[in-house]
């Protein structure tokens, strides 16, 4: 059975693995380049800035054809 894991930091950022079907369903803490978090400036403005860490990823099924 194909399995996505999917970053739970909302980036979209996906893993793709092969489990069997028997198996309970994935979690990992993987790598996440994709971290984009908002932080104020001191006179209010946002700024987004990267942040590259490791992030929990969920399993979600892999949608068919």
């Amino acid at each position: 059975m194909i399995v996505r894991l999917l970053s739970m930091a909302a980036t979209g950022y996906f893993y793709t693995f092969k489990r069997p079907r028997t198996a309970s369903p994935m979690s990992m803490l993987k790598y996440d380049p994709y971290i984009t978090s908002q932080s104020r400036e001191w006179d209010g403005r946002a700024d987004d800035t990267t942040v590259r860490r490791k992030v929990l990823f969920l399993e979600q099924k892999k949608k068919g054809k």
